[in-house]
């Protein structure tokens, strides 16, 4: 299969342009709207109904439009796998070429032979085989783009089931000393250890034998394609609230400690300043307090984690002189900003609440580590979904915090 046509690569460009211009349009019409409507009520003490509403739309057309910018953004970053097949090596042309016939027709004698001479731990009866490298890259890589905990997160890549860090509490032991001066000891250092098992994810995309008969059809391209949202949905919600049972444990389930009291073992928050909502005066003021709660070493890194409802709610802030303190993407691909700093949405972020944690600001790539198993392997089921043939594929994900002081969270509490 030949590279992108050009002029599919100019129409998505086109595309997305356009869409980024209607998104600062609909920013302009927010920030106008908003504007009126603040002004109505410091001249009667309320807002008319019809303002508010407005408002509402508006609203819900940025994220809409938001959500179509990401989309053609996503687009714009599938190039054909078959496009490196020149570069690759004699061992994984034959191993793409066994997986090809394995697919379509079931044929497994190919496979079996590579992995028994790799003297790899899998086969038929232990869950089917191995896609080829450029499968599982191309699925990491879009996972990255669509999954929003993954795209900010460490990560690392281990061949065993459990990956086991040993994490200082308390930093690295440390100090100045002159050429000749005596070396006073250090104190030994709190070291905790970390595991981070992984957990098995799967996906059962169906296709008809007509469309794996077809010879135009790219196998590689099209299971990546149909994996890629039913792993990135499951992942975001793990990432995010996962309890650590049969998948990744989310930054969420950890326990918390307001930040006067802040412990390593739990991770630090700032109150809103009201019960399940914004104080009525200075509003912003919590922000501000969970932007300084992060040390600077972290701050310079950070990003907002948030989602939509939550982020509609704050893109009506103002800072003293009167700017908007949420902004639009500075171009098509890019995120918006809070404060200066990168907005990322987690639609499985809680809605404000009542002592809800709906807000998460910090370096994430140091604070949340995200652990794969290397290998993405296929099961082809033809009898499960007669005339349909299945193909349950899997991989092994694992997640948890790394670094409790990287991460902060606002409760929405008084």
């Amino acid at each position: 299969m030949s590279d992108m046509p050009n002029d599919t690569i100019e129409t998505k460009s086109a595309d997305a342009i356009a869409a980024f211009d209607d998104f600062a349009r609909a920013f302009e019409a927010y920030r106008e709207t908003n504007d009126a409507r603040l002004a109505e009520i410091e001249r009667r003490g309320s807002a008319d109904a019809l303002a508010e509403e407005k408002l509402r739309r508006i609203d819900d057309a940025l994220d809409e439009t938001k959500s179509r910018l990401d989309r053609l953004a996503l687009q714009r970053g599938r190039p054909p796998l078959s496009a490196d097949a020149e570069r690759d090596d004699g061992a994984s042309l034959r191993h793409k070429g066994a997986f090809h016939a394995y697919i379509r027709t079931g044929e497994a004698d190919g496979l079996k032979a590579l992995e028994s001479k790799a003297l790899s731990s899998g086969s038929g009866p232990d869950g089917g085989y191995l896609a080829p490298a450029q499968v599982e890259a191309e699925v990491l890589r879009r996972l990255a783009l669509i999954s929003p905990i993954r795209a900010i997160a460490g990560a690392r890549t281990i061949s065993s089931g459990l990956y086991k860090v040993a994490q200082s509490a308390t930093g690295a032991a440390s100090g100045w000393v002159s050429e000749t001066a005596a070396r006073v000891e250090t104190a030994s250092p709190s070291l905790v250890e970390m595991s981070y098992p992984a957990m098995e994810l799967y996906a059962m995309p169906a296709a008809t034998q007509t469309l794996l008969d077809d010879a135009v059809v790219d196998i590689d391209q099209w299971i990546a394609d149909e994996v890629e949202t039913a792993f990135a949905e499951q992942e975001g919600a793990a990432f995010v609230i996962g309890d650590g049972v049969a998948r990744p444990r989310g930054f969420l389930d950890y326990d918390t400690a307001a930040e006067a009291s802040w412990t390593w073992d739990k991770l630090g928050f700032v109150a809103s300043g009201a019960e399940g909502a914004f104080a009525q005066e200075s509003p912003s003021d919590a922000l501000v307090d969970l932007v300084y709660a992060l040390k600077a070493g972290y701050r310079q890194n950070a990003t907002f984690v948030l989602n939509r409802k939550t982020q509609s709610a704050i893109r009506k802030f103002k800072d003293d002189n009167g700017v908007y303190l949420w902004q639009p993407p500075a171009g098509p691909g890019q995120n918006a900003t809070l404060m200066n700093f990168p907005v990322v949405e987690a639609e499985d972020m809680p809605d404000i609440a009542a002592d809800s944690f709906s807000i998460a600001f910090g370096d994430f790539r140091r604070g949340y580590l995200v652990v794969d198993r290397a290998g993405i392997r296929v099961l082809r089921d033809p009898y499960s979904a007669k005339p349909y043939v299945l193909f349950y594929t899997t991989k092994r994900v694992g997640g948890g915090v790394q670094d409790f002081a990287a991460i902060k969270l606002m409760k929405f509490a008084a």
